[in-house]
């Protein structure tokens, strides 16, 4: 009955994820068809699909603050209300001006919305999480991630089949971004349905609200030593001098969490995410009616190795997963790297492009996936897991929100240069065939994930298995 409960409660909080992976997706199908409505360069077709990120990083920036202010619970709604408003915004009803500006002001909602639902539904999984148990359940944020991404990019998928391109162009990825709403508007009414988080409670002195929420939880027996635990903890840092994100027991932490953060979004997942159309229409040499039949593809590989996580993180750990992982990641990318680099660009596809054979293609694809499968089942669910149990209870939301935040500038940054690389790279092969046959990004993102093998096995301890009050001890000897 527990068991459910508890279940249930995820269940609920990660339609915050499945919004992430949603609104994060919805940009990947829509930006094909917006950016030939407005005919953008590459530069700025970048800025809008990274402005969303924008409004992530001040989103989990300001998260710490209103977490620690309203709750993780209110702090979830709010973002509902902010999908929802992005959601209706994006598509720009016919009475508002058709501009990109206007476009990015929602998406830069939308965003905002992200970086809290990104920092507090993870963290308020973990915090009712039973240690044993608290892997797997934060897996299922990063798994309503994926499977946002996976349903909207069928959604997309099915509005573009009833369309022409023309069509689509001119009114499709309107329709894309509308079809957020129906989501965003079940995950605002559902969470009146959750409780508050305990740990929450018990940090704003409200203890006996706490001891019922542990209670429905967890049971007497196993609520009582969790709100000892968790009373055990606050009290030891009210007795500190100093507690605080830049404190000399607490920084360390924070930086090892920050440099995780920034690295999962350094393999380069976003810019296949984000512009998976355009690498496969420019890079890979597949037709305009090919791509969204690819994309629905990369879905399925992401949402399915994800599982591979949630059934792994608790009992092989989460440094075994991050090892098998990255060199999966690595195997991927330098498997596509060096099929475009010693390609001869000789054909030319319908955007007037230079593309490979459609051999290469193929074996370039099977390197994405081989990527898309590997990250999804390690630094993707695995990052989430740590971010939310290795912080201490008093500065958590702190430092979440500096974590978090990092991440979504690193995201922006690979956002907002990816394009402007394919671009350049592309006019190059117009001209001369180019030096590094559009390769270059797969080779940069390839550095950063063996420099993630590196940080995991210096700097990464195991955690499986530990409460949150064991973690602090465990990362202060680290």
């Amino acid at each position: 009955m527990r068991n459910s409960y508890i279940l249930k409660i995820t269940l609920i909080i990660t339609l915050g994820g499945l919004l992430f992976g949603y609104d994060t997706g919805v940009i990947n199908g829509t930006q094909f068809y917006f950016s030939k409505y407005f005919e953008l360069t590459g530069a700025i077709k970048g800025f809008i699909v990274s402005s969303a990120l924008i409004g992530a990083f001040v989103g989990a920036l300001a998260a710490g603050v209103i977490s620690k202010e309203i709750g993780r619970k209110n702090s979830l709604i709010l973002a509902a209300i902010l999908f929802a408003i992005s959601a209706w915004g994006s598509g720009m009803p016919a009475f508002l001006p058709e501009t990109t500006t206007l476009l990015v002001a929602f998406r830069i909602i939308g965003g905002i919305g992200i970086g809290i639902a990104s920092m507090n539904a993870p963290m308020y999984i973990a915090e009712i999480a039973p240690a044993d148990r608290r892997g797997n359940l934060v897996s299922y944020y990063q798994l309503a991630v994926v499977i946002g991404f996976f349903v909207v990019f069928l959604v997309t998928y099915f509005i573009g089949q009833n369309m022409t391109e023309e069509e689509a162009i001119q009114s499709g990825w309107r329709r894309m971004f509308w079809s957020e709403l129906i989501p965003a508007l079940l995950f605002f009414i559902l969470l009146f349905f959750v409780p508050k988080s305990p740990r929450w409670l018990m940090i704003k002195n409200r203890d006996e609200e706490a001891k019922t929420v542990l209670q429905k939880i967890h049971g007497d027996e196993l609520a009582a030593v969790e709100f000892k635990e968790i009373k055990k903890s606050l009290d030891s840092d009210n007795k500190k001098t100093s507690i605080s994100v830049f404190s000399k027991s607490m920084f360390p932490i924070i930086i090892i969490g920050t440099i995780l953060s920034v690295l999962q979004q350094f393999t380069g997942i976003n810019a296949v995410l984000y512009y998976g159309a355009d690498i496969f229409e420019q890079a890979l040499g597949f037709g305009a009616d090919d791509i969204l039949e690819q994309q629905v593809l990369l879905a399925t590989v992401n949402l399915l190795f994800t599982f591979v996580a949630m059934y792994t993180v608790d009992k092989l750990g989460r440094k075994p997963l991050l090892y098998i992982g990255s060199v999966g990641m690595l195997v991927g990318f330098l498997m596509m790297g060096f099929t475009l680099y010693f390609s001869d660009y000789s054909q030319i596809n319908s955007a007037g492009l230079p593309t490979i054979s459609k051999s290469e293609g193929i074996i370039s694809l099977v390197g994405v996936l081989i990527f898309i499968a590997s990250f999804a089942m390690s630094m993707g669910p695995v990052v989430w897991v740590m971010l939310s149990e290795i912080f201490p209870n008093k500065i958590r939301s702190a430092a979440m929100s500096i974590a978090v935040g990092a991440q979504w500038l690193a995201n922006y940054l690979v956002s907002q240069s990816f394009p402007m690389i394919v671009e350049s790279n592309a006019n190059k092969l117009k001209v001369d065939g180019g030096i590094w046959n559009n390769s270059l990004p797969y080779f940069l993102f390839s550095v950063f994930i063996a420099l993630t093998i590196v940080f995991v096995w210096k700097y990464i301890p195991e955690t499986k298995g530990k409460t949150l009050e064991e973690m602090e001890e465990l990362f202060e000897k680290k």
